[in-house]
């Protein structure tokens, strides 16, 4: 018999808010993180605008790992995982936990420093041994596991703008299975030239604000951060006197196969439909979506689409938390797995702000425009999808 799996910590390290008591009251209040630029320089950039976190001092927050051996992500995985482990009041230190964090980009921000030095001095020129000591991508799962002490499995996924939901989905069936009792899972990704110029070359970065289903949406904003979930077998959590802010029900996924950069809205609702299948829900107990929703034209239409096709002319409500934090990439949908245990567990919907004209062609969605809303969530769906096609939506519920 497969073991139910529950959420017992949060831990966003966000432009919105570090901490699950900061990023809770963000998302009540609709603030937005984005500003101007300050990672790098932006001259020669139309679009300047991101979701950094300024407010990120990784040494307030992590007790075990040096600072000065990791890249901006890892450091953000790292101190993700210590705030969601304490926050659940669980100890990790040489248990078997499992560490599954999520990435579109790793550790860029030393290919970028790399790059550059090998542009001005030359193909000849060493690259600094200790930036190419952080460049794997593996090396971000590992940094939460060596914050944690964790000796268990450590594992990196790459699956891009739905990496988050995977890791949850990879976590959960560890736990489901009884091959651990405890798994932490989640995503980091770190504001970039590089990152930022391909967005840029694809014409999909907006001008200053995120603005999801909103008639006149101009593009994504990038976005940074760290995220981690503490997920939990139910009955060892409630054993131990845990809060529980939600149960993972189930998930489901879904790989277009056709195009590297554009969705696809048949393949995104059979993935919703699977994620229904297997979490045993039907698609009229949903009372929250957590969206992709990237402010895109094409995303959000796309989206749309696949839930007039799951869920009838008027879905229930959906909001995309991106017009707050930018888009954060590999942890984009573990903030979004974040905000729908919160809704759960706290009553409310967060909302889609600068919200101004509606799409007349999104008419059935209602986006919660601009203020949050106090309601009684039982079963929210969080979704997520990634350039390649990979599609992955998690269903959550109340704990019972």
């Amino acid at each position: 018999m497969a073991h139910r799996v529950v959420i017992t910590g949060l831990g966003p390290v966000s432009g919105i808010g570090i901490g699950v008591a900061e990023f809770a009251e963000a998302l009540r209040l609709g603030k937005s993180g984005v500003g101007p630029i300050g990672s790098f320089d932006t001259a020669g950039f139309e679009r300047t605008v991101a979701g950094e976190v300024p407010a990120f001092r990784p040494q307030e927050l992590l007790r075990r790992l040096d600072r000065a051996q990791w890249g901006r992500s890892s450091l953000f995985a790292a101190a993700a995982a210590r705030l969601a482990v304490e926050d659940a009041g669980v100890e990790t230190a040489g248990r078997d936990v499992a560490v599954v964090m999520g990435t579109t980009s790793g550790e860029v921000v030393p290919v970028v420093d790399m790059t550059e030095g090998w542009h001005r001095d030359g193909w000849q020129s060493m690259p600094d041994p200790e930036l190419a000591r952080r460049v794997p991508a593996s090396r971000i799962a590992v940094a939460a596991a060596r914050e944690l002490g964790s000796t268990g499995e450590a594992v990196t996924v790459a699956t891009a703008c739905s990496a988050g939901n995977y890791t949850i989905g990879y976590a959960y069936d560890l736990i489901s299975s009884g091959e651990v009792d405890v798994a932490v899972a989640g995503g980091a990704d770190s504001v970039a030239r590089f990152t930022h110029a391909g967005f840029h070359r694809l014409g999909a970065l907006a001008a200053e604000q995120c603005r999801p289903f909103d008639r006149d949406r101009d593009g994504i904003l990038t976005a940074e951060g760290g995220v981690a979930l503490v997920l939990e077998d139910r009955d060892a959590a409630l054993a131990r006197g845990a809060r529980i802010y939600a149960e993972v029900l189930g998930y489901g996924m879904s790989c277009d196969a056709k195009h590297p950069v554009a969705p696809d809205a048949e393949s995104i609702a059979r993935g919703i439909r699977v994620a229904h299948q297997r979490a045993g829900v039907r698609a009229d107990q949903v009372d929250y979506i957590c969206a992709h929703g990237t402010g895109t034209r094409t995303n959000d239409l796309v989206e749309g689409g696949a839930l007039f096709d799951v869920f009838g002319p008027t879905p229930p409500p959906v909001s995309s938390i991106k017009s707050m934090l930018g888009h954060t990439m590999g942890a984009a949908s573990g903030f979004g797995a974040v905000a729908c245990a919160l809704s759960i567990a706290q009553g409310f919907l967060p909302p889609t702000v600068n919200h101004l004209h509606h799409d007349p062609e999104l008419a059935g969605i209602d986006p919660v425009p601009n203020s949050s809303r106090p309601t009684r969530v039982r079963i929210a769906q969080n979704n997520g999808f990634a350039f390649g096609g990979n599609n992955a939506i998690v269903l959550f519920g109340e704990a019972g």
